[in-house]
C-alpha cells in the first residue's frame, strides 16, 4: 500500500508499506451498508520503519497525492454515470411492466417527465465526461474541470437513484431490482474523493481567486 506522510523536513512524501511490517496493522471495517463489494479497512501504524528503498523517489510535496486523488475523482465520474444509467433503465422497464388501473405506470405524464429528466442529466453527464477525457488526453484538462464533473456527476446520479427508487414504489427497497443498492452506494460516492461542498470550494476559489477552505 502507498501511504502519504511528512518526512523529517516536513515535506509530504510517498511510502510503500507492506503487510507484515512490524508495527503495521490493517483491519477490515465491517458492517457497511454501502460499497460492500469494496474492501475498506483501517491502517494503524506504531513506529513502523520504512527503508529508503520503499520511498517513492519522484513524489515530493502535496502535488503528488493530489495527482492520484484527481485521477480517482475522474474515474468516479464515469462510474457514477454508469450507476445512474442502470437506475434509469430499471425505472423505465418497471413503469412499463407495472400496471395500475388498466394501464402501465409509464402512461402517466409525471412518470414520463421523470424519465425525461433522468435521460437528460445522464446524457449531459456522459458528454461532459467524454469531453474532459479528450482534454486530459491532450494535456489540456484542469483539476477544476474534474471537481466540476465529480460534484455534478455524483450529485445527479444520487438524485436519479433516489428517483428510480421512488418510481419502483415499495419494490424499490427489494434486492430483486437492485436500485436500492445503487442508491446506497451513491450516498457514499457523493462523499468520498471530496464532498459536494469541498468541490464547490475548489470551483469558488477558481472563480474568485480567494480560498475559503479555512473559513
Amino acid at each position: 500500500m502507498v501511504v502519504w506522510a511528512k518526512d523529517d523536513e516536513g515535506v509530504v512524501r510517498g511510502f510503500i508499506l507492506e503487510r507484515g511490517m512490524k508495527g503495521l496493522a490493517t483491519s477490515k471495517i465491517e458492517g457497511k451498508f454501502s460499497v460492500r463489494a469494496s474492501p475498506t479497512g483501517q491502517i494503524l501504524m506504531d513506529d513502523v520503519f520504512v527503508p529508503e528503498s520503499q520511498r517513492l523517489p519522484d513524489a515530493r510535496g502535496i502535488a503528488a497525492p493530489f495527482a492520484c486523488l484527481n485521477n480517482a475523482r475522474f474515474g468516479i465520474c464515469w462510474g457514477a454515470m454508469g450507476a445512474a444509467e442502470f437506475c434509469w433503465h430499471a425505472a423505465r422497464q418497471y413503469v412499463l411492466d407495472r400496471k395500475q388501473f388498466g394501464r402501465p405506470l409509464a402512461a402517466n405524464q409525471l412518470v414520463q417527465k421523470k424519465l425525461a429528466d433522468m435521460q437528460t442529466e445522464i446524457a449531459l453527464g456522459l458528454l461532459a465526461c467524454l469531453q474532459v477525457s479528450r482534454l486530459r488526453d491532450a494535456g489540456a484538462a484542469s483539476s477544476e474541470m474534474v471537481s466540476l464533473l465529480k460534484r455534478n456527476c455524483a450529485g445527479k446520479s444520487l438524485e436519479i437513484a433516489r428517483l428510480a427508487r421512488d418510481m419502483h414504489g415499495g419494490n424499490g427497497i427489494s434486492d430483486e431490482y437492485h436500485v436500492i443498492r445503487h442508491l446506497m452506494n451513491m450516498e457514499t460516492v457523493n462523499t468520498l474523493e471530496g464532498t459536494h461542498d469541498i468541490h464547490a470550494l475548489v470551483l469558488g476559489r477558481a472563480q474568485t481567486g480567494l480560498s475559503a477552505f479555512a473559513n
